[in-house]
């Protein structure tokens, strides 16, 4: 009589305890930045533990007029920001800042960006970026936003882009995009714990 064995059974993948907001910082058309986010997506879906929510800003209304101090209540992402306990900013370095689309969507808000954590992935033509980056690290802290030591830079994104229009990078930069993501995570689940066992006053 042949011996039964039991049915293979799937491996058990954890549910994503995280949800990661990665932004497109530029509206720009041609634009290399959504190129960009999505290789930084696919990256950090790996990490099982991570839910990762897309905010491409060229998709979003978000008018220069309507910003009250202390956020607006009638973004359309609002929520989605909210929801999230961590963020990455995709940005270029334009004339040596960040786009002002991005300063716009970052007004727009104030409560979603508090006791999160913020990291970044820059690009430019020589810099990487790094520009825009230093001063995003202005912006966040005054809404309470805890920016991460560890940041992505990719100098000249438009040669590492494949006939198939997926960014191509080398090692240091999966290695450096690894290094933020272990950071950031971390200061994600410390921050969340914080902000529910010990609200801030205010």
């Amino acid at each position: 009589m042949a011996r039964m064995t039991e049915p293979e059974r799937s491996p058990i993948v954890p549910a994503p305890d995280l949800t990661l907001a990665v932004i497109v910082g530029s509206v720009r058309r041609p634009r290399v930045g959504r190129i960009v986010a999505d290789w930084f997506t696919e990256t950090a879906r790996r990490r099982t533990y991570l839910a990762v929510d897309l905010v491409d800003l060229a998709e979003v209304d978000l008018p220069l007029s309507g910003t009250p101090a202390g956020g607006n209540p009638n973004s359309p992402i609002a929520g989605r920001l909210a929801s999230a306990d961590g963020f990455v900013v995709v940005t270029p370095e334009y004339n040596h800042s960040f786009p002002a689309a991005l300063k716009n969507a970052i007004d727009w808000h104030y409560r979603e960006w508090m006791f999160k954590p913020v990291g970044f992935v820059s690009y430019g033509a020589s810099s990487g970026g790094i520009r825009a980056v230093e001063q995003l690290r202005l912006v966040f802290p005054e809404l309470y936003g805890a920016t991460t030591r560890n940041a992505v830079a990719i100098a000249g994104p438009r040669r590492l882009v494949d006939q198939n229009g997926t960014l191509v990078v080398d090692a240091p930069t999966r290695q450096a995009a690894d290094t933020m993501l272990t950071e950031l995570t971390w200061w994600a689940r410390t921050l969340r714990t914080g902000r529910r066992d010990n609200p801030y006053p205010g």
